[in-house]
């Protein structure tokens, strides 16, 4: 697919991995929807960075969770440009409980991870699909993480969600071809502020450095070098579905 003048979605894309792809989209050309659920304020600096690069967006509040706010996010980007070619569902949420803490989780916090990282991707697609069909040549990418290869990460909860995105990427990439290509990116440790403030600054930057250290590649992910990957998957691998792309410098092979 060729990204410039194309439309795409990126949920959760005032910060981290969602911002780098709205730019880089826009650095080529793309039209963008930012979305945001509560951070107006770095949602704009999002939006005026992706404009500098040349790019038309739309800044548009949702939260994934809310059917509603699904299709009212679509429908807005249908409003303006009148075409859909590309979603991107990054948004995502946790809880960060070690996983030997069995009573650190409830059901509530099992709901809400999933509201966010399983239900909201499912329900954009769904709100999405016609248009994408329409497009012709679409594509659809779903952030998970190594944490649903592995059953590591922030959470019993988080890993799951993750893992549950994997084969629901499967599963809808079976039903929405030909049109629609539907593939994962599993990213492991991401540099950045977020990751550091769950995980307690002392953790972080001892995994960090372990895996600097221990890792074929010897790095880690930042948030740039996983949107290369999301673009990657929007605007080639013509041929490829229903997979999984694992991002972590060579994590799995320790």
């Amino acid at each position: 697919m060729n990204v410039e003048n194309s439309v795409s979605i990126v949920t959760g894309s005032s910060s981290g991995v969602g911002a780098a792809t709205a730019r880089m989209l826009a650095g080529k050309g793309g039209r963008v929807v930012i979305n945001y659920s509560k951070s107006v304020d770095a949602a704009r600096v999002v939006a005026d960075e992706c404009e500098s690069l040349g790019g038309d967006t739309l800044l548009c509040q949702a939260d994934v969770a809310n059917d509603d706010d699904c299709r009212r996010m679509v429908a807005e980007a249908l409003k303006k440009w009148d075409r859909l070619d590309a979603l991107v569902n990054n948004a995502g949420t946790t809880k960060f409980v070690q996983h030997a803490d069995m009573d650190g989780l409830d059901g509530a916090d099992f709901q809400s991870i999933y509201g966010v990282n399983v239900i909201g991707p499912f329900q954009m697609v769904r709100a999405a699909s016609n248009a994408l069909k329409a497009s012709g040549d679409a594509s659809v990418v779903n952030v998970a993480s190594i944490a649903g290869v592995k059953g590591v990460g922030s959470s019993i909860a988080y890993a799951a969600s993750k893992g549950a995105l994997i084969t629901m990427t499967q599963s809808l990439a079976r039903v929405l071809g030909p049109e629609i290509r539907v593939n994962a990116v599993c990213p492991g440790f991401i540099k950045g502020e977020w990751l550091a403030k769950g995980m307690g600054r002392e953790t972080y930057e001892a995994s960090k450095s372990f895996l600097e250290a221990k890792t074929p590649l010897q790095k880690t992910c930042t948030p740039e070098s996983v949107a290369e990957s999301i673009l990657g998957f929007i605007e080639g691998h013509s041929i490829v579905t229903g997979q999984h792309l694992v991002l972590d410098g060579g994590h799995l092979l320790l």
